[in-house]
């Protein structure tokens, strides 16, 4: 086979890959990038307006509420989760009785449907025949339903649930970190007396740094980007109080009708010009944390 042959032999085993992300990655990106600079409903016209949808944004405080609401999701499920799973990973990394199995049920709502766990959740918190709340007041820990999807709670219960979905997975990661960790090194440390607390935060800790590394990026971008399970149970409300930003884009887009919805008009231009920004905040803070991730490796 000549040099030529083997050029075009190996293009055609990329080539479908090739095709389908410029279909169904590189397009949407393109067709997003115009629209945003008209102002297009889904239907009639398309006016072209320049940076109208730009300015618009700077004076749209529900979106930059969503952006307020998202911080704070993705701080509590990031700060929450991430420890939980080491924990986890540390304990079902040594020789316990059916630590496979735990594995197994830890791991499980990883692959569950967002939608699917939205619905069961609903019925776990629901406010007036809910599971939690009949417990709750069949062992007298309270004496009226708590309200867990209304204004004070609901966002607390979205960032338990989005916690409760995200552990199993960041455990597997950490889980393979710890494993290639030589057993010889911990051995060495009790020689000299360290106990299991020293162990961890002097051995563990650091010699999973780079893991670490790699979880915590995944983990802040999947927090930023996370809104399915937040519109099944919620759809953003109430009053927003849950409207995340790319749920919010999500209803510019496919608005939804009778409920906390910004609107019931479709605003393909307005939503695509928001989506920019939105991507723009994500590609933000993954730079930074990149920043300051480097730079610590350096110290």
């Amino acid at each position: 086979m000549n040099k030529a042959n083997r050029y075009l032999f190996s293009y055609g085993f990329i080539a479908p890959s090739f095709i389908l992300t410029a279909v169904l990655g590189l397009y949407p990106i393109a067709w997003v990038m115009r629209y945003m600079f008209y102002s297009y409903k889904g239907y009639g016209e398309e006016r072209f307006i320049g940076l109208e949808n730009f300015s618009r944004i700077l004076r749209d405080q529900q979106f930059w509420d969503s952006v307020q609401t998202t911080f704070i999701y993705a701080g509590g499920k990031i700060i929450i989760s991430l420890p939980l799973a080491l924990i986890l990973a540390v304990i079902l990394n040594k020789g316990l009785g059916g630590r496979h199995l735990l594995r197994a049920i830890y791991f499980m709502p990883t692959i569950i449907s967002s939608a699917v766990m939205a619905v069961v959740f609903f019925a776990i918190f629901n406010s007036y025949n809910g599971i939690l709340n009949q417990y709750l007041m069949k062992y007298k820990f309270i004496q009226n339903s708590i309200d867990w999807l209304g204004l004070d709670y609901a966002l607390l219960t979205v960032i338990i649930i989005a916690v409760w979905g995200a552990v199993g997975n960041y455990m597997l990661l950490f889980l393979a970190g710890l494993q290639n960790i030589p057993e010889d090194v911990y051995e060495s440390s009790a020689i000299d007396g360290a106990n299991k607390v020293q162990q961890f935060w002097y051995i563990t800790v650091p010699l999973l740094g780079p893991v670490l590394q790699i979880i915590t990026m995944l983990a802040i971008i999947n927090a930023l980007k996370g809104y399915e399970s937040i519109m099944v149970l919620t759809a953003g409300g109430p009053v927003g109080k849950t409207d995340v930003m790319f749920l919010y884009v999500y209803k510019l887009f496919f608005p939804f009708v009778g409920t906390d919805a910004s609107g019931s008009i479709q605003e393909i231009g307005y939503g695509s010009a928001v989506a920019f920004v939105t991507a723009i905040i994500v590609g933000i803070i993954t730079l930074l944390y990149f920043y300051m991730s480097k730079r610590s490796n350096k110290v």
